[in-house]
């Protein structure tokens, strides 16, 4: 009798509190540093409270930016361009663009002249 192996699927084991994937904890604790900023400033201003909103709502900003994806929608051009895409992924291409003063490159074979 021979064995055969199942194959498992590995997608949720990477799940930090079923919540947080590695990517979006990664992305939370990014957003979370801004937080914190604003977090000690309010606490010197005595509204340690408006801090720790702040700062959790930094960390959601980043959550979202790590776990989400932009809604495939016919309605507005962005969307149509990018839908499905991850935001992070979406971000990071703006930036490069940006990065290149806003310049495309295309490169293009020239046809050999017959004559």
């Amino acid at each position: 009798m021979q064995v055969h192996e199942i194959p498992r699927n590995y997608k949720g084991e990477s799940r930090i509190l079923y919540v947080f994937s590695m990517k979006a904890l990664m992305y939370s604790a990014i957003g979370i540093v801004p937080g914190l900023f604003f977090y000690f400033i309010f606490n010197l201003l005595g509204a340690s409270v408006i801090g720790i909103i702040a700062t959790i709502l930094c960390g959601g900003v980043g959550f979202a930016i790590g776990t989400f994806k932009i809604p495939d929608s016919s309605k507005f051009k962005f969307t149509q361009k990018t839908g499905g895409e991850n935001i992070d992924d979406v971000i990071k291409r703006a930036i490069k663009f940006k990065q290149k003063k806003n310049r495309i490159y295309v490169y293009k074979k020239e046809e050999a002249k017959d004559e």
